[in-house]
């Protein structure tokens, strides 16, 4: 949600108001998608990553104003915690060598951030979830001084009612309380963007929900929590948590959390748009000036404001974007799955395994989700998140048999995912040299059964058996990865541990 918003209170005519805009917008959408206004294919896609600030002795460091202050730069952002940034890259067209490309303005961009981040004792981590986060970092005086994410907290808590509870079972349990949403910024993530025409839409984004276990498995990055060693990729139940506005009863009652995987594959994106509106009520009931329909009427392309508003605190992993560039209309489809990090090598290559998979599958003539019931996507999305590299997936068995069958990610990547990704790259003619090498990273994870999550644990535990108390490993094991992160080269290649003094 990037909308400029002011703090304030919001009465019940607000809210009245702003739910009749938002079906003012759906109907402009629905006759915008029937008129066919949208943006011609330009291949085009587009980057996030949500980074932390730490210092040199690993710890978190609430200094994001001052940070950006000194950057300077349109590119970075601030996010919801005080030791939390975003760096947005351009849109890149997908051909040739656009992942060397973007390789290269991330690891400069990021070094500048690191630099100016220094003079501050700060540096820059891009790691799912900061291990040396603890409860006291997380609470509401550590958001970032924006009104929306005031506002956006003012909201939420209202909305719940009551504290926010967050219970997650893994190698650990951790249960514990927060009376804000001030947990959820521990969650840092990569947002990849692709811009699809209408038509194309629902096959991409049934894609993207259909190899998100795979992302996951692949990349995950956010073993810790509170001191605690939860699942491989924490990050999921933390979000869904630290955001649920469900009390208990509400949930038992099956009402939908606003972060969620879905329930169904989708034939169009007004679906995604409309059920937005169905089960969700507004959180942030700002009405714009702009008449979306008298917009339309004249023969103007609308902003639709309000459900862009809307539509950015909707938590999807796969989240539906509409957006204007130069007046005129196009959607995109946002992967929300991915942990940052460990190092822009890895970030690189799990895009190039992302678009060169979604687009291979949504050629397809029998697709994916036309063999895998969408219970079982969702099932491998949670195992995916429990074991990171070392799940097992449901997929459709090959040949004529039919039906599904548990396979190893790795075998499953390796066997029949990596060609399908390879063919995918070739056909938004990315430069063969780029194709094998962000690919190969990825064929070497599933060789060695390596992330960043296997080599968090791993030196968290060579940290304990050394004789370190739990919060000294965390801390060690922050510092080590930042060392090895700045150093660029890919997760699979660290040695874990620590080198000898």
């Amino acid at each position: 949600m990037g909308e400029k918003v002011v703090a304030g209170a919001f009465a019940p005519s607000d809210r009245q108001a702003y739910r009749e805009k938002l079906t003012q917008c759906l109907t402009g959408l629905e006759r915008l998608l029937s008129e066919r206004r949208f943006d011609r294919p330009r291949n085009l896609m587009g980057l996030e990553i949500e980074l932390n600030l730490a210092g040199s002795d690993g710890m978190p460091r609430m200094r994001n104003a001052e940070v950006l202050q000194r950057i300077a730069s349109r590119d970075f952002q601030t996010e919801l915690g005080m030791f939390n940034l975003e760096v947005n890259i351009l849109p890149h067209r997908l051909s040739g060598r656009v992942f060397d490309q973007l390789a290269e303005e991330l690891r400069t961009g990021l070094a500048y951030a690191h630099r100016k981040a220094a003079e501050v004792d700060s540096g820059i981590v891009m790691i799912g979830i900061l291990p040396t986060l603890g409860r006291d970092d997380l609470v509401t005086a550590n958001l970032s001084d924006v009104d929306r994410y005031t506002l956006l907290n003012d909201q939420m808590a209202a909305a719940r009612g009551e504290e926010f509870l967050l219970d997650i079972e893994g190698v650990e349990r951790l249960v514990s309380t927060s009376s804000s949403i001030a947990p959820e910024s521990a969650c840092t993530s990569v947002q990849l963007h692709l811009q699809v025409t209408p038509d194309r839409f629902s096959d991409v984004w049934n894609a993207a929900q259909a190899i998100a276990s795979v992302q996951i498995a692949l990349g995950a990055n956010s073993p810790f929590l509170f001191g605690k060693e939860l699942w491989r990729e924490s990050r999921p139940p933390l979000f869904q948590q630290a955001t649920d506005v469900r009390p208990p009863e509400l949930a038992n009652q099956g009402v939908r959390p606003r972060t969620w995987f879905g329930e169904r594959w989708i034939s169009s994106a007004y679906e995604l748009f409309e059920e937005n509106l169905r089960y969700y009520p507004p959180l942030l009931p700002i009405c714009d000036d702009e008449e979306p329909l008298r917009v339309l009427d004249e023969g103007g392309v609308p902003t639709l404001a309000e459900l862009v508003l809307h539509n950015g605190t909707v938590y999807r992993w796969n989240r539906p974007v509409y957006g204007l560039a130069d007046g005129v209309p196009h959607l995109r489809v946002e992967n929300r799955v991915l942990p940052a990090g460990p190092t822009v090598v890895d970030v690189i290559a799990n895009a190039a395994f992302y678009y060169g998979l979604v687009r291979a599958l949504a050629d397809e003539s029998r697709p994916v989700w036309s063999k895998l019931p969408f219970e079982a996507a969702a099932e491998n999305f949670d195992t995916a998140c429990r074991h990171g590299i070392d799940a097992e997936l449901l997929w459709p068995r090959p040949g004529r048999a039919g039906g599904v069958a548990r396979v190893p990610a790795v075998k499953l990547v390796r066997d029949e995912l990596l060609p399908l990704a390879s063919a995918g790259l070739d056909a938004w003619n990315i430069e063969p040299s780029d194709r094998d090498r962000y690919l190969g990273v990825i064929e070497e994870r599933c060789r060695l059964r390596t992330n960043g999550a296997s080599w968090q644990v791993d030196t968290y535990h060579r940290a304990l058996e050394a004789g370190l108390e739990r919060e000294g490993a965390l801390a060690a094991t922050t510092r080590r990865y930042g060392e090895l992160m700045r150093a660029g080269e890919p997760v699979h290649t660290w040695p874990v541990g620590f080198p000898a003094p």
